[in-house]
């Protein structure tokens, strides 16, 4: 068995809105860092023990690469942290700044002991655990590998459970598409993308049909870029008040689809896009006129669906994300579907881990949610373990007696 490995029963791996959800939760139940008397709001220790990873430099999560222009009168929603205010700042401070300052704001607070920058590249069941590595899950180990900022490989952890809260900015969605590699202009994704001014005078297509193509699409035209706005499908835009009913439907939708292990959904993607004073006007200025998907991909632009050649000097992919989880690919989650199937926040198949900001967790409403109902089915988990394993012990000692 290796000797140089680090031992706890919760490893939180992410640092951003459900991760700090779930540490909260997390010392509010008794858990400690390994090597820290860090408090949380709780005296009281349940003596277990949980180490939190995050892959960033400093505090807030995907926030630090939001693009500048996004400010707090803009961004599509914030709630506070546990435990926290409201999140307030000037309507005209960037995200990038306000954000990550309110998460620092919450570390200070609780005195959350995060190791950074730590990337997990890998997790899988411990081949050296002392138990069977077959056995009931809540006596298997998972073990994790990990690097720190300059690459180099960090003593490996073996832990009872995950709360994976790794998001998903780190992985943006760039469709394959005929052409593309030959095109002479400049191609970026939205995780690229950070500020208009950077293509005025530009021929810009802005290639998305979510909340985000939009904001790029007003923001370059306002910056004197000329926009042409690309969509798989007809956007459908509502006339409906967006309300907590109608959030709650769609975050039940999105909940439905993982519990039957579908391919997730964003809880967006089910609400729809609703008519704002804001985009009211872009329509009327002309912005939003929609394109079909172009065929192709030319050194110079490309071939629309009419087959007409449109010339263009910027690709903008506002394509979305994927959920980052390819360091847990060794445990097999996914099913022939191409989906997880979740049983609320845990893998159904394998409750030692969480996948906060999953499916209806991906919201920062959901996120908070996510954090308290995850620990608290984590608690279940580690006592049913600590039963099995002290029914283990008594035959143990029992057999001995005997012998």
């Amino acid at each position: 068995m290796r000797t140089d490995v680090r031992e706890a029963d919760v490893v939180v791996i992410g640092a951003g809105q459900a991760g700090l959800s779930a540490a909260y939760h997390l010392w509010r139940r008794g858990f400690r860092s390994t090597d820290s008397t860090n408090s949380s709001g709780s005296s009281e220790s349940s003596g277990r023990s949980v180490i939190l990873l995050d892959a960033e430099q400093g505090p807030g999560g995907a926030w630090r690469h939001r693009w500048d222009s996004l400010t707090m009168a803009t961004v599509n929603g914030i709630r506070e942290l546990p435990g926290m205010p409201e999140v307030e700042s000037d309507p005209s401070e960037p995200s990038n700044q306000a954000v990550p300052a309110y998460f620092a704001d919450f570390e200070a607070r609780y005195q959350v002991p995060i190791e950074r920058s730590v990337r997990v590249v890998r997790v899988e069941n411990d081949p050296d655990a002392p138990d069977d590595p077959e056995g009931p899950l809540p006596r298997r180990r998972l073990l994790i590998h990990s690097v720190g900022p300059d690459g180099t490989s960090l003593p490996l952890i073996r832990t009872r459970a995950i709360l994976n809260a790794t998001g998903t900015w780190t992985r943006p969605f760039l469709p394959a598409y005929p052409g593309a590699a030959d095109f002479t202009g400049r191609q970026l994704h939205t995780a690229d993308y950070t500020r208009a001014g950077d293509f005025t005078g530009k021929r810009v297509a802005v290639i998305g049909g979510g909340i985000s193509a939009l904001g790029h699409l007003m923001e370059l035209a306002d910056a004197g870029a000329t926009t042409h706005w690309y969509t798989r499908r007809e956007p459908v835009f509502t006339e409906e008040a967006f309300t907590a009913e109608r959030g709650s439907r769609a975050v039940a939708g999105v909940a439905e689809r993982v519990a039957q292990g579908l391919p997730v959904q964003s809880v967006v993607s089910a609400t729809g896009l609703f008519w704002t004073p804001t985009l009211r006007e872009a329509d009327r200025r002309g912005i939003l006129e929609r394109h079909p998907m172009f065929g192709r991909i030319v050194p110079g632009g490309v071939i629309e669906a009419d087959g007409t050649t449109t010339e263009l000097d910027v690709l903008l992919w506002a394509t979305g994300f994927r959920h980052e989880l390819t360091h847990l690919r060794p445990l097999r989650l996914h099913n022939h579907r191409g989906g997880i199937t979740m049983d609320g926040t845990a893998v159904a198949e394998d409750p030692r881990i969480h996948l906060l900001g999953y499916g209806p967790s991906a919201s920062t409403i959901g996120a908070n949610r996510a954090g308290r109902a995850a620990v608290a089915e984590l608690v279940r988990l580690l006592e049913a373990g600590d039963e099995v394993e002290a029914a283990d012990e008594d035959r143990s000692i029992s057999a001995r007696t005997v012998a």
